[in-house]
C-alpha cells in the first residue's frame, strides 16, 4: 500500500515569553520505493538557559539522519533497526547539550516516521502525537509527574489538569547522564491526519475542538477533491486556529504543531 502524504506546520512564540524555545521540521521525500515523511517537534525546557539551543541541536540531528543515513536503510528498515539508530541519536543529542550547557538547557522530543504502511516513534518528554480518525487517539504517554502520579492512582486526571506541578518532566534531553526514550510503532490508518503538538497547543483546546476543526479545513477539502495546495492551506490554516483559539484563552507557552495528512496514493 503506498501512501501519499500532505503536511502543515506552525509555532507562534505566545503572549509571554521573549523567545521561541521550540524547534520543529517536517519533511516529506519521494523515493523509488515511495513517499517517506519525517516530522520532529521538540520543546527546550522554559526556565532553563538556553532551550532554543537545545531544541534546535535535536531537530537538526534528525535533519541530518534522515537526509543523509536514511536513504541506505530504506530497502532493509525494521523496527529493532530504527529503535536502535534512533536511541543512539538521542544519546549523542544528550551528550552534545549537557557538554555545551552545563546542565543548563533541555528539550523534550516527539518525532515520527511514516512509511508504507507503518509508523514509528520515538518520545522524550510531554509533547504528543495524535491519531485523528472519526475520534482522538493519543499515541505518546507524557513523562511528567502528573501522569506518573494518575497511572499509579494518587491523582485523578482532573485534579492533574490544574496541579501545580503538570509540568514538571521526568525525563527530557540534555539535563541527566541519561535519557530512556519511549519507542513506538504502528501501523497508519490511510484517511487519517497524525498531529504532534507542544503543551502550548493542548493545554487550552479539547480533543474536540481539534477534531473539529481538522475535519473542516483538512478533510473536507479531500472530499471535495480540491488541488493540494488548496488542502494544505486549509490544514495550516487549521493549526492557526487552533493556534488562536490558545492564544485568547491565555496559553503562556510558545505553541507549535505539526500535522500529516494521509492518504491512500490512487484516491490522491
Amino acid at each position: 500500500m503506498k501512501i501519499h502524504y500532505m503536511a502543515a506546520a506552525q509555532t507562534d512564540i505566545g503572549l509571554v515569553k521573549q523567545v521561541n524555545q521550540d524547534s520543529l521540521t517536517v519533511k516529506v521525500v519521494d523515493t523509488e520505493l515511495g513517499e517517506v515523511t519525517l516530522a520532529v517537534l521538540c520543546d527546550g525546557m522554559g526556565g532553563l538557559t538556553k532551550g532554543e539551543l537545545a531544541s534546535a541541536i535535536v531537530v537538526r540531528a534528525f535533519e541530518a539522519w534522515f537526509m543523509e543515513k536514511l536513504p541506505y536503510q530504506l530497502r532493509s528498515i525494521t523496527a529493532e533497526m530504527l529503535k536502535a539508530e534512533w536511541e543512539r541519536l538521542v544519546t549523542d543529542c544528550n551528550d552534545r547539550i549537557r557538554k555545551q550547557g552545563s546542565q543548563n538547557m533541555g528539550t523534550t522530543l516527539t518525532a515520527m516516521l511514516f512509511y508504507e504502511d507503518a509508523y514509528y516513534i520515538i518520545h522524550v518528554g510531554d509533547c504528543r502525537a495524535y491519531e485523528l480518525t472519526s475520534e482522538v487517539f493519543q499515541l505518546t504517554k507524557d513523562q511528567t509527574f502528573v501522569e506518573r502520579e494518575v497511572a499509579s492512582g494518587r491523582m485523578t486526571r482532573e485534579q492533574a489538569k490544574t496541579d501545580s506541578r503538570r509540568n514538571v518532566l521526568l525525563q527530557c534531553i540534555g539535563v541527566k547522564e541519561e535519557v530512556e526514550p519511549e519507542f513506538i510503532a504502528g501501523k497508519l490508518v490511510p484517511g487519517a491526519c497524525y498531529l504532534l503538538c507542544s503543551d502550548g497547543f493542548r493545554h487550552e483546546v479539547s480533543r474536540n475542538e481539534i477534531l473539529a476543526v481538522v475535519e473542516e479545513m483538512a478533510w473536507e477539502p479531500v472530499r471535495k477533491q480540491q488541488p493540494e495546495n488548496e488542502i494544505m492551506a486549509g490544514m495550516n490554516k487549521a493549526l492557526n486556529m487552533l493556534i488562536e483559539k490558545a492564544k485568547v484563552r491565555g496559553e503562556r507557552d510558545n505553541i507549535s504543531a505539526i500535522l500529516i495528512q494521509t492518504l491512500e496514493e490512487e484516491t490522491c
